[in-house]
């Protein structure tokens, strides 16, 4: 990723079938999150929107979306939301990663990313900490998760 991904959000999005290549392009510079070909919904400063097909690939033995499918989900948006709204100047870096687990995930799962805290540009690093919310079509949240994001200045 780079500062650039804001920008570069908004010149996909203006094309056909634009989400879909922007979402290609994160699993090309990130290809571990391929494996869940999440789709981007929206991307803006403070706020990403990402979602996940329920497909046998994510599927778990109880037939549900797999747990580690969704901190994938979580840990997508909140890298990317991060990368749109930090200043050009700093760089980041998840540190941890807390979830929970409401409900049961069936369907296509849609996680919203937010920062918990205003971000700044600052002389030295700080943690972040961001919050990520997954919802089920029907709208109700089935996960929940917070990571820490560790923001300092570009050397």
């Amino acid at each position: 990723m780079s500062s650039n991904v804001l920008a570069l959000y908004r010149k996909f999005e203006r094309m056909p079938a634009g989400r879909w290549l922007f979402s290609r392009a994160v699993c090309l510079k990130a290809p571990y999150f391929a494996s869940i070909s999440p789709r981007f919904v929206s991307l803006q400063p403070g706020r990403c929107e990402a979602s996940l097909r329920h497909r046998r690939r994510v599927t778990n033995h109880l037939g549900t979306v797999h747990a580690i499918a969704l901190c994938n989900l979580a840990e997508l948006t909140a890298g990317v939301m991060t990368d749109a709204t930090i200043p050009p100047s700093m760089r980041w870096i998840p540190k941890g990663m807390t979830v929970e687990y409401l409900k049961k995930a069936t369907g296509t799962m849609h996680g919203i990313a937010t920062p918990d805290i205003p971000v700044v540009e600052a002389a030295s690093g700080y943690n972040l900490p961001v919050s990520v919310v997954v919802n089920n079509d029907a709208g109700e949240a089935v996960f929940r998760a917070r990571i820490a994001m560790w923001v300092s200045p570009r050397k």
